[in-house]
């Protein structure tokens, strides 16, 4: 019964401890989420400040501009280039984008841009709103992507009079608001400008740019259109959702959100602050809490230790007895964990090392089964040529498949006992056509389009070409087969020079495929033997397992990927020295011998 009571007591502090920190949470988080509000507030009218400032900049300057009598002149028909170059220099002087004349109806006769790839002159803009606006006798202003240069940008305008007060052009200025964009984003701030139709013109994120705050109506959209506010934008809806007086969602973030309306033409500004520091400035006074609430209780306990000075002491060397016996027993099971590691790595090896020395059985075993038969073939192809009763050009092909076979039979007791022997300097683009000569009927069986691109130089590598051969002829025999059930059978094989990882001077041969690619296998797993992605019949998975085993005799390497539509395998060699190269040459020249 006391030992149920002391649980009870236990989980009812316990209960009433988290309670105690959820609302210590909360009010922490209220507390710094009103200082981050005060500090948004701050920035809001900062930034509410500087757009005023930048729409009101330059307010006067088309009103200065319909008093000058260069602009009366040319309204009038006077000389539009020489106002174009007046126009020019106000512009750079000024630094606004643009600065241009309108006849009455709408055409640009004189721009300060004239004679650029996107000069106004000739371009008619009565549509736009700010050109009805001066056109009826007042100032107007708009927002918009230019017509002609496709730029976002502020629109101011005045009416142009004569000296009978009647409005004869229209003078506007462009002015590139994107500077604000910049400042917001080097700040590492979140605002967003939205005119009163809830269009977002400026923003410190790219993609916010020209979304909606909320669904237009028909008529707003109309009106739009018209005016040709927004050609090119989608304006697609913003992916936010206010939630609270001063809370919102964006992009999936919950942030502080502080708004103002208090801006020209109905605009508003909003401003996003993220909750991170109060999050974490919440989580600090929480964590500082509960640390100073187990001071507290390290303290009671202490004091309660002194009173139990002897029952601790004993206490004390259990524990001490019970923390060896733990790190013995982490000792022991890291040891038993690094044992077991080892013991998959050594499982993993013989298994590998048992199927090499499968294939090695295998491999004596075909080479003896194979030596006879061929043996008997050869007899049987001379008693023909002697009797010469068969056509010479079959005894021939045949004579040569005879000895390429007994050759691959040596190259089974290679792979057996693989070593460096009968190395010479081969050509890859030569035994590339040896190899593709040996697969032609496959190719043509296929129907496979073959695209051959050689080497700008020759390549030449040192090795056995009859093995490199082998190589060439397992990778372009699996390629065919991995295409068998495709439509669209095409293979390039590809040859070059390049560098090594090292920086060792390489030659490489890539061959593609359009077929069914590795699948989820690597390379490595495909490179074992008896792993193969045909059908159950098709194939013993040993070609790449030679290939790689002869590759890597030769110092070499063989990758592969998959690609968008199959696979593509690449051997890297160790290109010859120049200098052995050029000793061999030498040597075959003066002798007379050396590789056909």
């Amino acid at each position: 019964m006391t030992a149920r009571k002391g649980i009870l007591a236990t989980g009812i502090a316990v209960i009433a401890a988290v309670i105690t920190l959820v609302l210590l949470f909360q009010g922490a988080a209220i507390y710094f989420t009103a200082q981050e509000q005060s500090k948004a507030t701050g920035r809001l009218s900062l930034y509410r400040s500087t757009v005023i400032a930048e729409l009101d900049r330059f307010s006067h300057l088309p009103y200065v501009l319909t008093r000058d009598p260069y602009v009366q002149a040319t309204a009038e028909g006077g000389d539009r280039i020489a106002l174009n170059s007046r126009l020019r220099d106000f512009a750079e002087r000024a630094g606004v984008d643009a600065i241009y004349l309108m006849a009455p109806d709408g055409e640009t006769i004189s721009a300060s841009n004239a004679g650029t790839a996107l000069s106004f002159v000739g371009q008619n803009y009565g549509f736009r709103p700010y050109v009805r606006a001066a056109l009826d006798g007042g100032q107007g202003r708009f927002y918009g992507i230019g017509a002609t240069t496709g730029l976002p940008g502020y629109f101011i305008s005045d009416p142009v009079r004569d000296a009978a007060g009647q409005v004869i052009g229209v003078i506007a200025i462009k002015l590139d608001l994107t500077d604000l964009e910049a400042a917001w984003r080097d700040g590492g701030e979140q605002v967003l400008l939205a005119n009163d139709e809830g269009v977002v013109l400026l923003a410190s994120d790219e993609a916010w740019r020209y979304t909606l705050l909320r669904d237009l109506s028909d008529e707003e959209r109309a009106r739009i259109d018209k005016n040709r506010q927004f050609s090119g934008a989608d304006l697609r809806s913003l992916d936010w959702d206010i939630q609270s007086q001063h809370a919102a969602r964006i992009g999936g973030e919950e942030v502080i959100h502080l708004e103002t309306h208090d801006l020209p033409h109905g605009w508003s500004l909003h401003y996003f602050a993220s909750r991170e520091r109060v999050v974490t400035l919440s989580w600090l006074v929480t964590a500082l809490a509960l640390g100073l609430a187990a001071g507290v209780v390290i303290l009671y306990q202490m004091r309660r230790t002194e009173r139990i000075g002897a029952a601790l002491k004993r206490s004390e060397a259990e524990e001490a007895e019970l923390r060896q016996a733990n790190e013995r027993l982490a000792k022991e099971i890291e040891d038993r964990r690094a044992a077991e590691r080892r013991l998959q790595r050594t499982q993993k090896e013989l298994e590998r090392a048992s199927r090499l020395a499968a294939l090695g059985e295998l491999s004596a075993s075909v080479t003896h089964e194979l030596g006879q038969p061929i043996a008997a073939l050869k007899n049987h192809i001379a008693a023909a040529e002697i009797g010469g009763k068969t056509n010479p050009d079959l005894l021939a092909r045949l004579s040569g498949l005879t000895e390429r076979m007994e050759g691959l039979t040596r190259q089974l007791r290679f792979f057996a006992r693989p070593g460096q022997r009968g190395l010479e300097p081969v050509d890859l683009d030569l035994a590339m056509d040896e190899a593709l000569a040996l697969v032609a009927p496959n190719l043509a069986q296929t129907r496979v389009t073959l695209t051959r691109k050689r080497a700008a130089t020759p390549v030449v590598i040192k090795g056995s070409k009859l093995r490199i051969e082998q190589v060439m002829t397992n990778l372009l025999r699996n390629a065919v087969d991995a295409m068998e059930e495709e439509r669209d059978t095409r293979l390039d094989v590809t040859l070059g020079t390049g560098l090594g990882e090292e920086g060792e001077g390489i030659g490489w041969f890539e061959i593609r495929d359009t077929g069914h690619g590795l699948g989820a296998a690597t390379l490595d797993e495909l490179q074992e033997p008896f792993v193969t992605r045909r059908a159950s019949g098709a194939g013993m998975g040993l070609g790449l397992a030679i290939s790689a085993s002869i590759v890597r005799e030769h110092g070499g390497r063989i990758a592969a990927r998959n690609v968008e539509e199959g696979a593509v395998f690449r051997v890297e060699l160790p290109l010859v020295a120049e200098e052995e190269h050029g000793a061999d040459e030498h040597g075959t020249d003066e002798h007379g011998e050396g590789e056909a």
